[in-house]
């Protein structure tokens, strides 16, 4: 079977054309050829087919054989090129090779033709693979190079000895060396890692790569300082690169940039530990902090210590009459006047509202005397202002001595507020050493007339029901969504906040029962208003008492039949410490309410354990971000990035997100860039009555 063959002849000679095709055709090929005498129908003929090779006679009238491979390189430097003729000398068949010739023939000498075309025409396979096989490792390069500009992560690649070789655009970026810089360089000194720490050297994943054979990472407290001084937080690792004798020729680190991430992990544990506000330790703290030292006081029977419980006495003045900001300035600069005050190794804390704890250590009661009176001193030596007006500060304090046969944390906290009650009972602007006849006057004064003021507002029906607009941020949702809050009447037709009666409702067990008449007022309120249309959705909060009331599920589905109330309305609403700590019973409930057909909103979520993993074990519907991150997230960069976070982490986990204490135009419009799906606040409506009562006065206050 004979071997086609795409020839192109270049002769003005017909004769010794055929002469060449007889050659070929006795060798078994099959020539497809066209035959060209000058230079125009040479270039037709190569744009006409792919050629496999072109043999060319030397000398024709008008064009030559050098011209014919001048025209054919240009067009193509891959065809084989064979020279064929009977006059062409040394001296011209070596300029014909020079120029890019594969081979000259004489043509008295036809029997190497064959061969010779043969022979190129597998050196043209050849050829062909090899840059096939240079085009795909090209390709290959290229693809690689693409993909290391194009991620995220840093890329720096090395030799055998540690020196840099490679490094990625975002390698650069970070590192502040240029790849041209960097080439040469040890790696140490291009990427010199610390322990975040120690602050001491720690060796690079790439070197460790290099000398074990094995891949190395460092994940958690590794810091880069790059060749400017900045730090960046990194997570890096590493893998050496063998050759084909599996010898080590070098390694590859990738790193990824974590600073935002861990300062925004430092952050969430910061506000998890401290007041938003002073920046002082918070209440959960202070009392981790005391705990720990009754602890160590187990080991050493000598130690004594002392704690005070301070608590403003002008401070609702101040709120009352020029309101909260005034109230959250005249704190800031309390806070100035405690720090430059108390011992260097003393623990200070806003436990809420005015009050703070000072926790004294290694002092006798003398000296924490001097101490709580030289503290008393400089507040009472120091007068707010406020644009035109000037308040005299003064406070009480509480003092309980710590030795090692005290109680436990929460009987010293409750003793010392008690110890700061007496001391506001016995004149203010004073200091009173607990004594064991305090609680007695403490509990009468105060929780237990909260106790019999609640049961008597539920006997007279006293409580009321107010609902505040939570307001969607996206259009295309339409129906209307309203949190219930509740208040007290009190016996003058006035309206008492919430912050006065719920401690003492919590603390006696009263939650119950406070919850089951809201549950019951709000169904009533829903099966009215059916009628009339209202099918908005109605968020009820619970408190952590009633996760753990049983009953309650059974309670609320009597309910829902009593007064046919479409559980679609439902949603009810946990804080998010609440949940944290009654975990267990929180999913519990929640899984048993949404059963019925009610939603469930986590309430003041980033105020409390601000832990993203039990969301998880919680199926709510909603997220309320905790107003303290919102209200002036439009000037805080690090708050924003907090409800940003928040937003984010719910969105991933098929929850919706609300926004509190929404105050103004601009912390609206970064919420709707954030995507957040919801907003309550003022900016949007207060708090109003759920009914109207003619003997109700209206006080808008926070809700």
């Amino acid at each position: 079977m004979s071997t086609p063959l795409r020839l192109l002849i270049v002769e003005d000679n017909d004769d010794d054309a055929q002469l060449v095709l007889v050659r070929l055709r006795r060798a078994g090929y099959e020539p497809d050829y066209v035959r060209v005498d000058d230079e125009e129908g040479l270039r037709k003929a190569l744009q006409r087919l792919d050629w496999q090779i072109v043999i060319s006679d030397y000398a024709m009238p008008g064009f030559s054989g050098l011209k014919a491979l001048h025209i054919l390189r240009a067009h193509d430097a891959n065809i084989p090129f064979i020279l064929v003729s009977g006059t062409v000398g040394e001296e011209t068949a070596v300029e014909a090779m020079r120029n890019g010739a594969n081979d000259y023939i004489m043509k008295d000498n036809l029997a190497r033709l064959v061969p010779a075309i043969e022979r190129e025409l597998r050196e043209s396979l050849d050829r062909a693979d090899h840059r096939r096989a240079e085009e795909a490792l090209y390709q290959e390069r290229e693809r690689a190079l693409v993909t290391l500009h194009s991620i995220a992560d840093g890329v720096i690649t090395t030799d055998a000895e540690g020196r840099v070789d490679y490094m990625n655009p975002v390698a650069e970026a970070v590192t502040a060396w240029t790849h041209e810089e960097a080439q040469g360089y040890p790696l140490t000194e291009v990427l010199p890692l610390i322990d975040e720490t120690s602050r001491h050297l720690i060796e690079s994943p790439a070197d460790i790569s290099l000398r074990s054979g094995c891949g190395a990472s460092h994940t958690e407290q590794c810091v880069l300082i790059n060749r400017d001084g900045q730090e960046f937080n990194i997570e890096n690792s590493a893998a050496p690169i063998f050759d084909r004798n599996n010898s080590i020729i070098g390694a590859v680190l990738v790193f990824h940039d974590v600073t935002r991430e861990r300062r925004m992990a430092h952050q969430m544990s910061w506000q998890a530990t401290h007041d938003i506000l002073t920046g002082l330790a918070n209440r959960n703290e202070f009392s981790d902090r005391l705990a720990n030292l009754l602890a160590s006081m187990a080991s050493n029977s000598r130690q004594q210590h002392a704690l005070l419980y301070l608590d403003l006495d002008q401070f609702k003045v101040v709120n009352d009459t020029c309101g909260h900001v005034a109230g959250d300035q005249m704190l800031k600069q309390l806070s100035r006047t405690l720090r430059a005050r108390v011992p260097i190794n003393a623990s200070l804390a806003r436990l809420g509202g005015d009050e703070f704890g000072i926790l004294l250590e290694d002092v006798n009661l003398d000296e924490a005397k001097e101490i709580a009176s030289d503290l008393l001193q400089a507040i009472g030596e120091s007068t707010f202002r406020w644009e035109d007006r000037r308040f005299n500060v003064g406070a009480s304090i509480g003092m309980v001595p710590i030795q090692r046969e005290t109680r436990n944390a929460s009987f010293i906290l409750s003793a010392a507020d008690v110890a700061c009650y007496v001391a506001k009972e016995s004149g203010r602007n004073r200091i009173h050493v607990y004594e064991e006849s305090d609680i007695d006057l403490g509990e009468r004064h105060s929780e237990m007339h909260w106790v019999s003021r609640i049961k008597e507002a539920l006997e007279e029906n006293r409580f009321i029901l107010f609902r505040q607009a939570i307001t969607a941020l996206k259009q295309d949702e339409k129906t209307p969504h309203y949190e219930l809050l509740l208040r007290m009447r009190s016996e003058d037709g006035g309206i008492v906040q919430p912050g006065a009666f719920i401690p003492a409702a919590e603390r006696y067990n009263l939650m119950n029962a406070l919850d089951r008449w809201v549950i019951d007022s709000a169904f009533r309120y829903l099966s009215n208003k059916r009628n009339s249309g209202d099918y908005g959705i109605y968020s009820i909060n619970l408190s952590g008492n009633s996760l753990n009331d049983e009953e309650l599920p059974d309670y609320i589905q009597q309910k829902i039949d009593e007064y046919q109330v479409s559980a679609q309305q439902l949603c009810f609403e946990v804080t998010e410490t609440a949940a944290v700590f009654n975990l267990e019973s929180a999913s519990r409930m929640i899984h048993l309410l949404k059963n019925l057909g009610c939603r469930f909103s986590l309430d003041d979520f980033g105020s409390g354990l601000s832990s993203f993993g039990y969301l998880k074990n919680l199926p709510v519907n909603f997220l309320k971000i905790d107003g303290s991150f919102v209200k002036d997230m439009n000037t805080d960069p690090m708050n924003r990035a907090i409800v940003e976070a928040i937003h984010q982490v719910g969105h991933t986990l098929g929850i919706r997100t609300i926004a509190e204490f929404v105050e103004n135009k601009a912390i609206t419009e970064q919420l709707r860039e954030i995507g957040v799906d919801f907003a309550q606040g003022y900016h949007f409506s207060r708090p109003e009555p759920l009914e109207q009562y003619d003997n109700v006065v209206k006080l808008h206050r926070k809700a």
